[in-house]
């Protein structure tokens, strides 16, 4: 080190395996951004890369690496714990082989970046050590250009607005400055404490792999995110992060804002490019892919895209820069990396691959403009952004368009064939890597397909209804595959599509989004597949927003309710970009609308756009099936519920009660019934049934055995003439019969307080009757069942109630309750009946029931009807 004097220190120590040296890159790039060493990053960043692969990887060892700040330079020093292996030497008889050897391959490059370099053994460590010399700068300065005319520096507005802003420890925001509420519109009392990721309207930059709150917690860093504004504009951003301590030891984090087009007065200056993409000034091979992509390249492919964009922008001293992949059928390209362009407008955005005119109208040649002034449209994707010069070249894979990468300026005149040489020799060089990552993450985006598919499939057969398959559909896809969604749906081929459902990921916007789209004629019911452009939305959206700044400002109609501007301007930001329709085609018709959009200037990939026609096919079917269900629902209870007797009549001087429950989902009848009305003054009859089996088939019956006794009775029958042809009624049934028990009985109020009935018990559960004493005892006896014998003898017997006196009457889905082995059965019934005594009718109905859902813990499996009868006492009347 000589007499350098040592100013800081940093070290770290790593594990004997693989992503160690990921790690140790990470750490040794942190510390020297942190120090304010861009120039020598890359250079050490390669060196520790190679010597902790051979300590971790090729020796198995831990390795420590200490990182040294010194007055005129930067020492790293990487030690291992293999001290016995031995050291390759250069000499005229020894060579140490290509730099894609594996052994002593980070000694070469020691040898061919370092200004100085060595090898120190003990006796348990072996220590390998470079020094990195800082160039000549002007005193007291990280970096520095040279003197520029007045028209050759970057344009910013009158006055530079640098916005302050202080994270705390936790992530909230503790500062914010003046210039950060002129950019931003919100006063400081409304964001402090808040993150600042809340108010981002990306979440990192474009194309790269770090997001905010990642970048909050690094040394330094500096990159491009947008702010949305208190109007709900996206104000793109330049940052630049460092990361402090105060003077208790607390991290906290200032971030530097500016607008992304005045980035030149946070930007730190890049590194220069060497002088030959093939070697470098000691005459060593090196990688031409990492001495333009800078090493390491990143692992992701947004992150390699944007790494490139940035590289070749500077490469050319360009003003802007932007890359696109082509589609598989090559014929489109789509936006997918830029830098000094609006990103959040072009990401994703596509144009032909045989756009433009003249001899530089296809993607498939290099292409250089002078002026695009002179020939508009030729490159679609600059329009408006005021560059005039542009370089483009093609990416090519085994002879195949994979993308295009294009450098443009401000200035006309920028770009010649040199320059187009450098950038397709610099794009060759990268084409395979982009094209291995492109693959790499169509894989990743199939599998994730198909998971979302399955799961999304789950949910929409998990569910029968409605109105919840409806929020599911819009559930999946926002924020999953869209910012917004709108959902409508169409009764029948005579309707108008009908807005069924509105759902935004941010939830202040849902009643501004469905009060713009209420007002918007729907999309057509056009069956054919895939997804369209619809462009409704947000020409309504835009519209509005101009009506509203326009009463604002007192130019337009004050008349009438109007939004205010913010309003407006938050729903016109929230659907400005581009909005698609896929159909809801089932069974061969379209029965709605499936409706994705996006914030401003946002564009849809195709991988989503093809995803959601899946999910469009799959929640199409789910829709259909649930308005069936619905729609056979409502049928079936309205036919059950035209079986039911309506309302009881009131009795005089006896209280009745009705219990019924019909076994199976959705029944409100089954096989059990039940019946009271009145005959003729004086009179009424009652009666309690159970056909043979449930669901539709007995409620049949039930249907023509309720309507068959009122008839019967009111003609004058008694009640085993009544029985009778009901029994002969249930034959002619023919195979559609079921046999049935019935209990019928007519029932006389008496001047004295009591009551007679006469009943006929046919296969039925006796009735019982419970006396005033507690005592218990059936109250008939047991004669055929109906719809088995043509020729009945029936007969009727007559119980007189007692004030106080209760008739219970039950299905055998009370007796028949099991549990297990057990059996409530006609003994446990009589028990329960019995502590009954002085209860209302009501009250014993509601007893027996509670015993009979308590005796087991499954649900019943068949119906259940009771009918109970009390005739007061006179205290109660």
């Amino acid at each position: 080190m000589g007499s350098a004097v040592i100013t800081a220190r940093a070290a770290a120590t790593f594990e004997p395996v693989g992503r160690s040296v990921a790690s140790a890159r990470s750490f040794v790039r942190d510390t020297l951004q942190g120090w304010g060493f861009p120039d020598v990053i890359d250079d050490a960043v390669v060196l520790t890369s190679e010597l902790v692969t051979n300590a971790v990887v090729h020796a198995g060892t831990a390795a420590d690496v200490l990182c040294v700040r010194t007055d005129t330079g930067v020492r790293v020093e990487v030690a291992d714990r293999y001290p016995e292996r031995e050291l390759p030497l250069q000499s005229p008889g020894r060579h140490f082989g290509g730099v894609d050897r594996e052994g002593g391959r980070g000694l070469l490059l020691c040898s061919a970046l370092a200004g100085r370099w060595g090898v120190e053994y003990s006796a348990t460590h072996k220590k390998v050590w470079f020094q990195l010399d800082l160039p000549d700068r002007p005193a007291g300065t990280r970096s520095a250009g040279p003197a520029l005319p007045v028209e050759a520096l970057p344009l910013a507005d009158a006055r530079v607005r640098v916005a302050v802003i202080q994270i705390d420890r936790t992530g909230g925001i503790s500062a914010w400055n003046d210039d950060a509420q002129d950019l931003f519109g919100f006063p400081a009392d409304q964001v402090m404490g808040k993150p600042l990721t809340d108010f981002a309207a990306w979440p990192h930059t474009p194309g790269t792999s770090t997001g905010i709150a990642e970048a909050l917690l690094l040394s330094r860093w500096e990159g491009s995110y947008g702010i949305r504004g208190e109007d709900g504009r996206v104000v793109p951003v330049y940052a630049s992060h460092l990361r402090v301590r105060d003077n208790v030891g607390a991290p906290s984090t200032v971030c530097l804002l500016v607008r992304d087009e005045e980035r030149a007065v946070l930007q730190s200056p890049q590194r220069s490019p060497a002088t030959d993409a093939a070697s470098n000034d000691r005459g060593t091979a090196t990688d031409p892919f990492e001495v333009f992509i800078g090493s390491p390249a990143p692992d992701d492919l947004d992150g390699l895209l944007q790494r490139t964009v940035e590289r070749a922008r500077d490469m050319l001293d360009g003003d802007s820069a932007y890359l696109l992949l082509a589609t598989d059928d090559e014929t489109e390209l789509e936006v997918r990396a830029s830098t000094g362009l609006p990103s959040a407008r072009q990401r994703f955005a596509r144009v032909p691959v045989e756009a433009g005119t003249g001899r530089y109208g296809s993607a498939r040649m290099p292409a250089v403009h002078d002026d695009l002034s002179a020939v508009p449209g030729a490159v679609p994707l600059l329009a408006n952004t005021g560059m005039r010069s542009v370089v483009t070249v093609p990416l090519k894979v085994e002879g195949r368009l994979t993308g295009s990468l294009g450098v443009a300026a401000e200035a006309p005149g920028r770009y010649g064939n040199e320059e187009a040489l450098r950038l397709q020799f610099a794009a060759d060089r990268i084409a395979l890597a982009v094209e291995s990552a492109r693959l790499g993450e169509l894989e990743r985006l199939r599998r994730g397909s198909l998971s979302f598919l399955v799961e999304a499939s789950d949910l929409l057969a998990g569910t029968l209804d409605r109105d919840q398959t409806l929020a599911l559909m819009a559930q999946m896809t926002v924020p999953t595959l869209a910012t917004w969604c709108a959902v409508y749906t169409i009764a029948d081929q005579a309707s108008e599509p009908e807005l069924s459902y509105v759902l935004h990921e941010d939830e202040d916007r849902i009643d501004g989004l469905k009060a713009l789209l209420s007002k918007v004629a729907p999309p057509d019911p056009v069956p054919t597949p895939g997804a369209r452009i619809w462009t409704a939305p947000s020409e309504a959206a835009h519209a509005a927003a101009l009506r509203s700044s326009l009463r604002s400002l007192g130019l337009g109609d004050a008349g009438g309710y109007a939004p205010g501007p913010g309003t407006s301007l938050a729903t016109a930001a929230a659907v400005g970009g581009e909005t698609v329709v896929l159909p809801l085609v089932a069974r061969n018709r379209v029965i709605g609308m499936l409706t994705l959009g996006k914030p401003t200037d946002d564009h849809f990939r195709q991988e989503i756009l093809e995803l959601a026609e899946d999910l469009s096919r799959r929640a199409a079917l789910a829709l259909d099936n649930a308005r069936l269900y619905s729609e056979r629902t409502a049928i079936s209870q309205s036919l059950q519920r035209s079986l039911l007797p309506p309302e009881l009549p009131d009795v005089p001087g006896v209280e009745v009660e009705v219990i019924y429950r019909a076994a199976g989902e959705g029944n409100e009848v089954g096989g059990d019934f039940y019946d009271l009305f009145p005959i003729r003054d004086g009179a009424y009859g009652f009666a309690i049934g159970d056909v043979c089996g449930t669901g539709p088939e007995a409620a049949a019956v039930t249907g023509l055995a309720r309507h068959a006794l009122r008839l019967l009775a009111r003609e004058g029958f008694g009640g085993p003439a009544v029985l009778e042809r009901l029994n002969a009624a249930i034959l002619d049934e023919g195979a559609r019969s079921r046999f049935l028990t019935l209990l019928y009985g007519e029932l006389w109020p008496q001047h004295d307080g009591s009551a007679v009935l006469k009943v006929v018990c046919a296969g039925h559960p006796l009735p019982l009757r419970l006396r005033q004493d507690g005592t218990v005892e059936p109250a008939a006896t047991p004669q055929p069942l109906l719809g088995v014998m043509e020729d009945l003898e029936l007969y009727e017997q007559t119980i007189t109630l007692d004030p106080g006196d209760v008739l219970l009457c039950v299905t055998d889905g009370v007796t028949e309750r099991r549990e297990g082995t057990r059996m409530l059965g006609d003994d446990g019934l009589t028990d329960v009946l019995t502590t009954c005594t002085g209860l209302t009718a009501g009250a014993v109905a509601a007893r027996i029931l509670r015993a009979v859902e308590r005796f087991a813990a499954e649900p019943a499996s068949d119906d259940m009807a009771i009918l109970a009868m009390r005739v007061p006492e006179p205290q109660d009347s």
